[in-house]
């Protein structure tokens, strides 16, 4: 158990879309309710049953423009001629009350954060093969055949940035995957680094031994 005077821990989970990041990402939390999934803007439509706030915070491109200039974000990217970007006050606070929080980002949010946030932690979800993840984006049925041909050219240069890493957990299987991220996390805060083993040292009077 970590010291809740502790810096939180960032961890950063990218990979190509049909993936199964949102699957990975439910469960990790459902298991780990101490970690907080961080909610990205947009400026897309809103797909399905998403809703404000809770899926994403949808915003017009000019609302997002303005948050940049500010600097509002910790990272941002033009993604499928779409913005996406992580507000910045949300995460900083988060994670100085000693908070770890969970970020799902495409390649170009992670390599800005890699330059902005040199303590992130960065797993990249690879998917077993070409054939599935096509698959598996032809299955969600959310989205038309030239948007899913747009991710699928897309896919070559997602999976070439997998170097940029700190850990790679191959999809295959849900359940399995699932384990080796929460692997990760345990492993990341189990290093005497992080400090977090002070709290350790309460229960002992190491005068008295």
């Amino acid at each position: 158990m970590k010291a809740k005077t502790q810096q939180g821990l960032l961890f950063v989970i990218s990979g190509p879309s049909g993936v199964g990041k949102n699957t990975i990402l439910n469960q990790v939390l459902k298991r780990r309710p101490d970690i907080v999934y961080s909610i990205s803007a947009t400026t897309r439509a809103p797909r399905g049953n998403e809703r404000d706030g809770v899926n994403y915070f949808f915003l017009t491109e000019e609302e997002f423009e303005k948050q940049i200039e500010a600097g509002g974000f910790l990272e941002w990217a033009r993604v499928y001629d779409c913005y996406y970007g992580t507000p910045r006050k949300t995460v900083e606070h988060h994670l100085q009350n000693g908070t770890h929080v969970l970020l799902d980002v495409d390649i170009q949010g992670a390599a800005q954060i890699r330059r902005n946030y040199s303590g992130s932690i960065q797993i990249f979800l690879f998917p077993p093969s070409f054939q599935v993840l096509k698959e598996r984006l032809l299955g969600r049925r959310t989205e038309d055949p030239t948007a899913i041909e747009k991710r699928l050219s897309y896919i070559k240069q997602e999976l070439s940035a997998v170097g940029n890493y700190d850990y790679v957990v191959v999809n295959d299987e849900i359940t399995e995957a699932c384990r080796r991220v929460e692997a990760i996390i345990s492993a990341e805060e189990s290093r005497v680094s992080r400090g977090y083993w002070q709290d350790l040292l309460k229960d002992f009077k190491l005068d008295k031994i």
